[in-house]
């Protein structure tokens, strides 16, 4: 995977309040409390505490969000990250030893009104 140079970058010791915009790729390792809008990659880093509405393109998640998260592209859960609140993105990717609790919509980002993806399973029973 390529590395993404980071164009915004708010540290361990950086707490916002409010809302956050972001034009280019960005990483948050601090806390944010609010709403935040990315226009292109972000990444929720290990430290991070995310207490906020997130929306951006493709969104990976390694520290601790609530809040709901719509990714347009691609949203990725990876360990240990923590995420409470409702998540929509087109794919989804969450990696073992991540949490997350909270409903999932996936939707094509050229759909106009989100659809549920169902997950089904069967069930086959044995008669001894």
């Amino acid at each position: 995977m390529a590395e993404t140079t980071v164009s915004a970058f708010l540290d361990e010791s950086t707490t916002v309040t409010g809302t956050v915009v972001l034009g280019g790729p960005a990483r948050i390792e601090g806390r944010v409390e609010g709403e935040v809008t990315a226009k292109d990659t972000l990444t929720i880093g290990k430290s991070a505490v995310v207490n906020a509405r997130v929306t951006g393109t493709t969104v990976t998640v390694h520290g601790t969000v609530k809040g709901d998260i719509t990714a347009t592209t691609r949203l990725e859960l990876c360990a240990p990250c923590r995420v409470q609140g409702n998540i929509s993105a087109p794919t989804l990717v969450i990696h073992e030893g991540a949490v997350f609790e909270g409903g999932c919509t996936m939707a094509t980002s050229s759909a106009s009104s989100s659809r549920v993806t169902p997950i089904t399973a069967a069930v086959t029973s044995v008669a001894s």
